[in-house]
């Protein structure tokens, strides 16, 4: 194989009862027994891929304060930059999740990696003078990591079996929040150590140089598809299968379009997907603006003096940055446990455990918001739940696609999952909630109590959507037997 961007084998495009018309009593290739150590080794390499990913995407959040006084920015161009970020996520996504399912996903990988590192990199050089490129910078960094939030997660979905396959991918999915909360310590803790932000944006692009070294020595040009016939051959080794008839041919591979609608017409690809977007909505508004509200809920309680220096005090941010890390490991690693084992006795467990922790997150959210003007602590404590519960839900929900959707539609579902739910949540939720915290801020004087009343107000928002994507989740569960036994067909 060349190293060029080339096309799947054929073979490896035809799925489901395509693969029936093989000729008759030939042992089908490409049987496997299962995992080998390479694959996990492998998975890991996607994991450390998947860590310097979400550290690159919060590394703005964990210094946002120095960010704000040095380009002068309102709450509401403050939030712009997430926005523009996500915005350019989303719309490389679907490009991504078309090139994932027909072209070599391993060079996909490195372009993305060695692209959003050389980004980041060049960021951290501008100048006050230069906010634009600066914005601009951060659109792109979201280009490159499309890349790889698509790709990777199917890659380790052709690697293992079903229920390797959910440990796998919660492990995965754990470095979400744990390199969201490294993002955070990271950019505030060389902010803090050089006296200068700008070195946040100089760590993550060396550890991009490590996995691309990584992702080409280690990982194969091409990992076979783990279908439902692929299963049969590893268990039994063998198959005879139909002849395949004079004037027969092969399923052709289905277009972008009819894939679209295939998937518009899957009920739990859709709801459970607004139900993600929900939760996006929640993590975006909470992962851009929790520092910035504690800091002015402190300043409120003359815990804090407004910030005058250069370099403003960051323990908000690695205090945050813990809670994510600590909150995210045993929010994903209890969400896998949990749907484990209750798999068992409800086919319809996945959803309803979606549903259930997003309810009790929305609360535990409106609490740490009422709380906080009197009690910093208890404004933590009740933060860590929320984020907790919203952690329970990231392998699960992916889980839930890749089972209710044919692995051949598999990257084109992550990737129109992904554009929808950064499209309707996290594109839009930290300039929203920005945008009203200023409008609300110029109905009054300029004083300290407003400027944390003006947050504190915007944020309710994220709890009433939390409710919204409980209730999504909760009408997954109506439909999610009779799509997965589809998808099985």
């Amino acid at each position: 194989e060349s190293t060029g961007l080339q096309c799947q084998p054929p073979e490896e495009l035809i799925y489901g009862a395509a693969v029936t018309h093989v000729r008759q009593g030939a042992a089908a290739p490409g049987a496997r027994k299962g995992p080998a150590k390479r694959d996990y080794l492998v998975a890991a390499v996607l994991c450390y891929g998947n860590l310097i990913n979400f550290m690159d995407w919060f590394i703005v959040p964990g210094i946002l304060l120095d960010v704000q006084k040095y380009f002068e920015l309102s709450d509401g161009h403050t939030g712009l930059l997430q926005t523009v970020f996500i915005l350019c996520y989303m719309l490389a996504a679907p490009i991504f999740g078309y090139l994932g399912d027909r072209y070599n996903r391993k060079i996909i990988l490195a372009a993305g990696i060695c692209f959003w590192s050389a980004v980041t990199l060049g960021s951290s050089f501008l100048t006050e003078l230069y906010s634009w490129i600066f914005f601009l910078s951060r659109g792109l960094v979201g280009i490159g990591t499309a890349s790889y939030s698509t790709v990777a997660p199917t890659m380790i979905a052709d690697l293992f079996e079903e229920g390797q396959r959910t440990t796998m991918l919660s492990i995965f999915y754990i470095f979400i929040p744990v390199g969201s909360g490294l993002g955070y310590v990271l950019a505030a803790g060389m902010a803090e150590l050089t006296g200068d932000w700008h070195w946040a944006f100089r760590i993550t692009p060396c550890m991009g140089g490590l996995a691309l070294v990584l992702l080409i020595l280690l990982v194969p040009h091409r990992t076979q598809r783990r279908t439902a016939f692929h299963r049969a051959l590893s268990i039994s080794g063998t198959i005879r299968v139909k002849a395949e008839k004079p004037g027969e041919q092969r399923a052709a591979k289905a277009t972008w379009c009819q894939d679209v609608l295939a998937l518009a017409k899957n009920w739990s690809f859709v709801w459970s997907s607004l139900g993600l977007t929900a939760m996006a909505f929640v993590t975006g508004a909470l992962g851009m603006w929790v520092p910035l509200f504690l800091y002015r809920a402190q300043v409120v309680q003359g815990l804090v003096s407004p910030c005058l220096q250069e370099t403003c005090n960051s323990s908000n941010s690695l205090i945050f940055g813990g809670i994510t890390i600590g909150t995210g490991i045993l929010g994903v690693i209890a969400g896998a446990e949990a749907a484990r084992r209750l798999r068992k006795v409800n086919n319809k467990a996945d959803p309803l455990i979606c549903a259930a922790s997003m309810f009790i997150s929305a609360l535990c959210l409106y609490i740490a918001l009422m709380v906080a003007q009197t009690s910093i602590l208890s404004t933590f404590i009740f933060l860590a739940f929320g984020e907790l519960f919203l952690s329970v839900n990231w392998a699960v929900v992916t889980d839930i696609l890749l089972y209710v959707v044919t692995p051949r539609r598999q990257s084109t579902a992550i990737a129109l999952q992904i554009l929808v739910s950064h499209l309707l949540g996290d594109a839009g939720s930290p300039y929203l909630i920005g945008t009203i915290s200023s409008a609300i801020q110029a109905r009054h004087a300029p004083s300290v109590q407003w400027s944390f009343w003006s947050m504190q107000y915007s944020f309710i928002l994220c709890a009433f959507l939390g409710v919204c994507g409980g209730g999504f989740f909760f009408l997954t569960s109506f439909y999610i037997e009779e799509d997965r036994k589809e998808a099985e067909r």
